[in-house]
């Protein structure tokens, strides 16, 4: 949704009134794709006036319209309050992060490519996280706590833990509970996952900020093999991306 802003296109689909964008605003477009956020130009299409909206932060009406517009990655007109907006959805690029290079990593990373992902690896055991078992995935062997650091999770990421090791997951879920991250994901028993969230309450994360983590992972599909683990994690990262964070509004109706 990015590719047409370098161009300074004035005539797209994301401005069906044809009117050429204003210097401001494409400047403004063109620093949230570099800073990795979500913005969304809503035009009035009967006026022409243009306002860009912060999806995560806007709580008025249309600002509620605009995240859920970009929550289904999807451009359209609205209706609200007798004005009709068309509202063009500008996301970063969907995010994977995968702690710890297992089995299951591997349809996981191919699946979540296939669907849109950029898809890193994140595995300080080097004969784990090899280009040979994850080829064009991108790979790091630091600890999950500095890459994390070094390319943060933004609102369009989700991470999995999968390693069982809490020296490598927990540090991992840190972050995540610390980030915008819209998905966090652990593999492990109801035991293990008990374990797990004690052990991070007693890093000061309350039991509200811990429901964010799913656990155990993946939608209830009773998936045995590695891959069909990696299909239930995908659905129900899909399932949270899509329809986890719609926000009800009676008078924002999407037009036909």
């Amino acid at each position: 949704m990015w590719g047409w802003l370098a161009a300074g296109a004035s005539k797209s689909s994301s401005n069906p009134s044809g009117d050429a964008m204003r210097p401001e605003t494409l400047k403004q477009l063109n620093d949230a794709r570099r800073a990795g956020h979500a913005v969304v130009r809503a035009t009035d299409l009967a006026t022409g006036e243009d306002r860009l909206i912060d999806p995560a932060n806007d709580a008025s009406p249309l600002g509620i319209a605009a995240a859920n517009a970009a929550r289904a990655d999807q451009s359209a007109p609205v209706e609200i309050d007798g004005r009709t907006w068309f509202l063009a959805v500008f996301n970063p690029p969907l995010d994977l992060v995968i702690v710890g290079a297992v089995h299951i990593a591997q349809p996981l990373a191919r699946m979540a490519a296939m669907t849109g992902y950029g898809v890193r690896v994140i595995d300080p055991r080097t004969s784990f996280a090899t280009p040979e078992r994850f080829p064009g995935v991108d790979i790091s062997h630091d600890w999950p706590d500095e890459a994390l650091q070094k390319k943060p999770l933004g609102t369009r990421s989700a991470l999995v833990a999968l390693t069982h090791d809490p020296k490598v997951d927990d540090p991992a879920l840190t972050a995540a509970l610390r980030s915008p991250c819209f998905y966090i994901g652990a593999l492990g028993s109801k035991k293990t996952h008990a374990g797990r969230l004690a052990r991070l309450k007693e890093h000061g994360f309350t039991d509200d900020e811990l429901k964010k983590i799913h656990g155990p992972i993946g939608l209830s599909i009773g998936a045995r093999s590695p891959a069909e683990i990696a299909v239930s994690i995908m659905a129900e990262m899909t399932q949270r991306l899509r329809v986890g964070g719609i926000r009800e509004l009676a008078t924002a109706h999407p037009t036909a």
